[in-house]
């Protein structure tokens, strides 16, 4: 059964309340047919969305999925796929690369989501996200090139990754249509963008903010240092109120409970591991206890 609420953007994106990532897809040895059963199942718990980049997995990750899609080519149209390109790797797989770079060029958009559409097998992205921004970004060029893939029916909405507020409204004050989302890293451990007026700069444009490492690389369950103990020991403490819910859940519960509608992007390969997310997307996070894990990851109470 479908059991996840799906997130609709007030610019017209509509996705999952989480969305599955797969930078580890090759790590995963599944087969096709197993990946293509696993995609199957993330549809059935309600998470449609998929992301995506260019680069995963040294540029092999987007055919991985391609290929479990080719089987079943009927199951695209209940997803939304997302990409992002704009990295360029130094990788045998890309022997042009001459050095690890940044290319936000007309050229290369558009090269990398075409090559990205014949590795994902299908015909159009439902968001292109610029990986990273780069100094050298003529916001007059990604306009050129977001407008081309739009008339070309290649991508239908369009959003940033790793953008700070101010290189996001550079962006916007060239882009004709509406940037409706930018992935960044937040969690219980990374709470600088609730401080520094990023959070509250995409709530206030109705962008949604995507947290790539929601569990900061794993820190949040083997770290050492003062802020992880601290922030787990917490999690723990306030796991009974939430019939013991496990600390990644209430790491996600935390994040979802924000008013900007954050959408956790997650990385395991693991069904159970999805099914224990779709769950916490339940959790009603008291508004007491989120400052507790606020105060545990600051090291402070408020003033």
């Amino acid at each position: 059964m479908n059991t996840l609420v799906h997130q609709y953007h007030p610019l017209g994106f509509k996705g999952s309340r989480i969305a599955q990532g797969f930078w580890r897809a090759g790590e995963w040895n599944m087969t096709k047919e197993s990946r293509l059963s696993f995609i199957e199942a993330c549809l059935e718990l309600g998470v449609t969305t998929f992301d995506h980049a260019d680069i995963y997995g040294d540029y092999q990750c987007e055919a991985l999925f391609g290929e479990a899609l080719a089987l079943k080519p009927s199951v695209r149209d209940k997803m939304q796929l997302i990409s992002k390109c704009g990295i360029k790797l130094k990788s045998d797989a890309r022997p042009e690369h001459a050095i690890y770079q940044y290319d936000l060029s007309f050229d290369h958009i558009i090269s990398s989501v075409e090559n990205s559409l014949l590795q994902l097998q299908t015909e159009y992205l439902d968001l292109l996200l610029l990986h990273r921004p780069t100094p050298l970004m003529d916001a007059d060029e990604v306009a050129r090139a977001f407008e081309h893939l739009m008339i070309q029916g290649k991508v239908k909405h369009f959003g940033v990754s790793n953008f700070t507020s101010a290189q996001f409204d550079l962006l916007q004050s060239r882009v004709d249509v509406p940037l409706v989302a930018n992935q960044s890293e937040y969690s219980v451990l990374q709470t600088q963008s609730f401080e520094n007026g990023e959070i509250d700069h995409l709530h206030q444009h109705a962008v949604t903010p995507m947290a790539w490492s929601p569990f900061a690389g794993g820190r949040l369950f083997s770290g050492s240092n003062e802020q992880e103990e601290r922030v787990r020991e917490q999690l723990q403490v306030i796991s009974e109120k939430y019939d013991e819910a496990s600390v990644d859940q209430l790491a996600l519960a935390w994040l979802l409970k924000h008013p900007a509608k954050i959408c956790p992007v997650l990385g395991s390969g693991k069904i159970d591991r999805l099914e224990k997310a779709v769950a916490a997307c339940q959790i009603e996070f008291a508004d007491d206890d989120w400052y507790r894990v606020w105060c545990a990851s600051t090291g402070k109470d408020l003033a």
